[in-house]
């Protein structure tokens, strides 16, 4: 459609979205006519403004006000008029210094990609973890009080996956040491549901010398049923961010709808399949997309690929649709690079 635009068009119509993804405001023809050097008067430049709100691009938000570029507006700007600049050295130094400092762990790689995204780009950041059946490197019962036990399971990948367990009664530490040396030697590599069959057999046919009470928290261990890290998980940071735009009712319940959309671990993980053929950075602004059904808000996400250059996980951003679309790419897609590969080290 870019193509149907004259040059006239095309000025005027780059010169509000450039001005309203910098302020947030709509332009009026008086601002267009000082500040775009067309050397238009007032008149002839509101011309071209209806041109364009016919055409679906620019939008009022009532009668005496200037423009905004609609959803659509925002796509053919993003697809065919914005000019993306590449990442300083600088900001490519802090991504890559942030995301090495964070250890050889995949929690804390994650954990402090998606902080940093966030506050480089002041919006929230999402992190989309890899799925996994990652065989387990150790696995830990710690007491948290009476009748209740932490399990730790740490995989090969350096994922850290918790669970809590109920016990009825007090466990001494001793039986929850020798369950966790107990698994620690079966497991020799495998995942856990490998080593399951193998463990139980072990048990029933009373080739342990496992007391009851040690055999009783290796056997529930093992039947609580697996937790969301298997599937993949999500770490968002900066919702905060989310509610600083907000100026009014409408747009304080739409941001609430949003910020409780982010916590349903399983919706937004329905996102990896949304990019699942992606090369690259993808853009969603508003409703465009069915999972992210919401007016108001873009999100630019980026899968990351292992080794294999399997699709394993997502990192991006969530934000108003006034975004600095043109920064908050090449960021974006960088992080992902450097995700990418250090997960591929691990």
């Amino acid at each position: 459609m870019i193509t149907e635009l004259n040059e006239r068009s095309r000025e005027i119509f780059r010169f509000i979205v450039d001005a309203y993804l910098e302020t947030g405001q709509p332009v009026g023809s008086r601002t267009i006519s000082k500040g775009a050097l067309l050397g238009l008067s007032p008149a002839s430049i509101r011309n071209t403004m209806a041109d364009l709100e016919a055409a679906g691009l620019l939008c009022a938000p009532h009668a005496s006000a200037g423009r905004l570029p609609t959803e659509a507006g925002l796509r053919l700007y993003i697809d065919g008029l914005m000019e993306i600049g590449g990442l300083g050295e600088d900001e490519r130094r802090t991504i890559e210094n942030t995301c090495l400092a964070a250890g050889r762990s995949l929690n804390e790689i994650l954990d402090r990609s998606s902080s940093l995204l966030s506050g480089l780009s002041a919006c929230a950041s999402i992190v989309i973890a890899p799925k996994t059946n990652e065989s387990l490197k150790h696995i830990q019962f710690v007491k948290l009080a009476p009748g209740r036990i932490l399990i730790v399971l740490v995989l090969s990948n350096g994922l850290v996956e918790n669970r809590i367990m109920d016990t009825p009664r007090d466990i001494p530490e001793s039986s929850l040491i020798k369950a966790s040396n107990y698994l620690n030697a079966k497991l020799g590599g495998k995942t856990l549901a490998e080593a399951q069959k193998d463990i139980m057999e072990d048990i029933n046919r009373n080739r342990t010398q496992l007391d009851e009470i040690t055999q009783d928290l290796v056997k529930k261990g093992l039947a609580l049923p697996q937790t969301k890290a298997a599937d993949g998980h999500i770490i968002v940071r900066g919702q905060s961010r989310l509610l600083e735009d907000v100026k009014a009712i409408a747009q304080l319940e739409r941001a609430r709808a949003l910020l409780g959309y982010l916590e349903e671990q399983e919706n937004m993980l329905k996102l990896l399949d949304s990019v699942g053929d992606a090369d690259g950075v993808q853009i969603f602004i508003g409703a465009e997309n069915k999972i992210f059904d919401q007016s108001g808000w873009s999100m630019i996400i980026s899968p990351y690929r292992n080794g294999k250059e399997q699709i394993i996980g997502a990192i991006g951003v969530i934000g108003p649709t006034r975004l600095n679309y043109d920064r908050i790419i090449p960021m974006v897609d960088y992080t992902a690079q450097i995700v990418a590969k250090l997960v591929d080290e691990l």
